[in-house]
């Protein structure tokens, strides 16, 4: 018999070499409200884009990426 799961949603960013993984605030946001939630506490996050989905380890990643301060 096969039985189906939610995967989690993992949200993650880099700041400064550093990889911050996010927890998923509500499942029912889509990944452009949770870019959105998060910007109020990591202001970088006002001009990133959203990489993803990859499943890895049996969780759902998206990977928000700053354009602030890359040039090219």
């Amino acid at each position: 018999m096969l039985t189906a799961t939610t995967l989690e949603r993992i949200f993650i960013f880099r700041d400064k070499e550093v990889d911050i993984k996010l927890a998923d605030p509500s499942p029912s946001f889509s990944p452009e409200a949770v870019l959105n939630f998060y910007a109020h506490t990591y202001p970088i996050l006002t001009t990133a884009s959203i990489e993803g989905p990859v499943i890895n380890d049996d969780a759902v990643q998206y990977k928000f990426v700053s354009q602030i301060g890359t040039k090219g």
